[in-house]
């Protein structure tokens, strides 16, 4: 069976056999119990991940030509498919359980964030993204990419950068490079008012980037605390854990 490429759907389906291989390393080396592939597409990953022993394996895929295609092409696959939007389902498995993926470009930002919803039960994302999305979740403060996403992500998972990968290696080549990261669960997230109060800090502070964090945030905070010299700086300047601390002193929301 042959299939068609989505564009709407962000596809763009990796066929190079080297890099496939590198990342399925990447992935096995952690010896998950179980392991969740977001958008499998053609089968490029699937096909390595489905042989890991000792794995309970299962895909996420939305795109009703795909789900045929692997379940014809890999028929070991067939129970393991969940046929739905990866965006509204719940976690697929009792316990913790690796996410892993070549990520649609253009929800891999809402696929990020799904993950730190379910931190207690995922430890460890391997994924591929546009390069410099990937960049900016392991940026660190002070850095051009440091921004809503390094800092929301990087609040609760340690992000190393492993390897760029060429247009050339996928079908159609992306207009930009992409990237491989390793995101594991932090032991030592900062203590935080409430996850709540942390985002809205945090996308507050950035919305406004380039100005002083006093007059970003300036209605969260009681006029004479607003005094205190860390709002002398921009958003970009602060670490996760200035920014954890500095929720206990926002006004009650």
């Amino acid at each position: 069976m042959q299939y068609t490429l989505k564009k709407s759907l962000g596809q763009h389906f990796l066929h190079d056999e080297n890099i496939c291989r590198k990342i399925a390393e990447c992935i096995e080396i952690e010896k998950a119990a179980q392991l969740l592939e977001v958008g499998p597409g053609a089968g490029a990953l699937t096909k390595y991940l489905m042989k890991f022993p000792d794995t309970n394996f299962k895909a996420v895929e939305l795109d009703d030509e795909k789900v045929t295609y692997l379940t014809e092409t890999y028929p070991d696959i067939k129970g393991k498919i969940i046929h739905e939007d990866f965006l509204k389902i719940e976690p697929p498995f009792e316990g913790s359980f690796m996410v892993v993926g070549n990520f649609p470009y253009n929800i891999s930002s809402q696929i990020l964030f799904k993950v730190v919803e379910w931190k207690a039960q995922v430890p460890v994302l391997v994924g591929m993204f546009q390069k410099e999305v990937a960049k900016r979740i392991a940026a660190v403060p002070g850095n051009k990419d440091y921004g809503i996403l390094s800092v929301l992500t990087s609040a609760f998972y340690d992000t190393e950068y492993l390897f760029d990968v060429s247009p050339g290696s996928f079908n159609p080549p992306p207009k930009v490079m992409s990237g491989v990261i390793k995101m594991r669960i932090r032991k030592d997230v900062p203590e935080m008012k409430s996850e709540m109060h942390f985002r809205l800090l945090v996308k507050t502070a950035f919305n406004q980037r380039r100005k002083m964090l006093r007059n970003a945030v300036k209605p969260m905070f009681d006029a004479a605390f607003l005094e205190d010299e860390i709002f002398n700086k921009r958003a970009e300047q602060l670490t996760i854990d200035q920014f954890a601390a500095l929720t206990f002193k926002m006004l009650q929301k």
